[in-house]
């Protein structure tokens, strides 16, 4: 028998405080974006398949549901006014977290469980990536896990499209768009080519190595552990000279072989790469954050083992 006093203080657990105005229509929300992506009616009526006077009254509805001028009109183009850009900051998260949702609840209801994917900076190798990752595998063995090596801008979209689950990176800071949280920290080191004049140092400086420039893998300003290793290297008194990688994709201690740079990372000391490259541990060396990112408002089990790390 139906518990009616129990569901109708379920359905008021879940009205809508009016007073703050209706909820946001997703429809329109979805439609506002594309607006914003093209600043023109015109075009984006053709790509949401709609004439322009049907989006162009989607719009007034949705600045009328919220009380507020998303837009200052310039003839034919939309300029977004402050309150539309604070929207617009926030559309793709609520919209990845629902369509997100809605996933979610298709694959529980088929009993299916999609690839957990987990993105990763150069600045992290693969083994690494295992290691972390390894805490979801004993508690879900039967979840096909994927590990890609992405830029952080690439890795961004990715969370946002939920082409990616949880990220990771050398960083600190969280994006106004993501959730964060850092989940350990690595020694850092050095990577040297076999036969350079500092691999069989005993004892290795930050200053030391620094001295010979480094390898990195985007410039100064683009990357948080680009920004990190210069500070670090100010720091021990040394402004390093800097040259970016350019070959992606390969295990951090490549960058070095051919060349007298050094390579600062994170792999654990001794010889790399059947013996082409030495990775030396430093004297005081700092300690480098490995950041996760996720998609807020987001509910994920493999993610949540993640996040907690070992002994899960």
């Amino acid at each position: 028998m139906t518990n009616t006093n129990s569901w109708s203080n379920h359905k008021h657990s879940l009205s809508f405080d009016h007073t703050a105005g209706p909820p946001l229509d997703l429809h329109r929300l979805a439609q506002f974006v594309a607006v914003t992506d093209h600043e023109n009616l015109t075009e984006a009526a053709d790509q949401l398949h709609l004439t322009q006077q049907a989006l162009s009254s989607a719009m007034r509805q949705l600045e009328k549901s919220l009380g507020v001028d998303l837009f200052d009109r310039r003839g034919r183009r939309l300029v977004l006014t402050e309150a539309g850009r604070r929207l617009r900051q926030g559309a793709p998260v609520v919209l990845a977290a629902v369509a997100g949702l809605a996933d979610a609840t298709r694959h529980t209801a088929r009993g299916r469980q999609p690839p957990f994917v987990v993105g990763h900076s150069p600045a992290i190798s693969a083994e690494e990536v295992f290691a972390v990752v390894e805490p979801v595998r004993t508690a879900l063995p039967d979840l096909s896990v994927t590990a890609r090596q992405m830029f952080v801008d690439e890795m961004h979209r990715g969370l946002l499209d939920r082409s990616v689950d949880v990220g990771l990176r050398r960083g600190a800071t969280t994006p106004p768009d993501l959730a964060a949280a850092v989940i350990g920290y690595d020694e850092l080191r050095v990577a040297v080519r076999a036969g350079h004049p500092l691999a069989e140092q005993e004892r290795l400086t930050l200053a030391d190595a620094a001295a010979y420039g480094l390898v990195v893998w985007a410039p100064p300003t683009f990357s948080f552990y680009t920004d990190f290793l210069v500070a670090a290297c100010r720091r021990a008194g040394v402004e390093p000279s800097l040259t970016v990688h350019p070959m992606q994709g390969t295990p951090p201690a490549a960058a070095v072989i051919g060349n007298d740079w050094v390579a600062f990372l994170t792999t654990p000391a001794g010889p790399a790469l059947g013996g082409r490259v030495q990775v030396l541990a430093l004297t005081d060396p700092p300690m480098v954050p490995i950041q996760a990112l996720w998609l807020p408002h987001t509910i994920s089990e493999p993610r949540t083992v993640l996040l907690a790390g070992p002994g899960t």
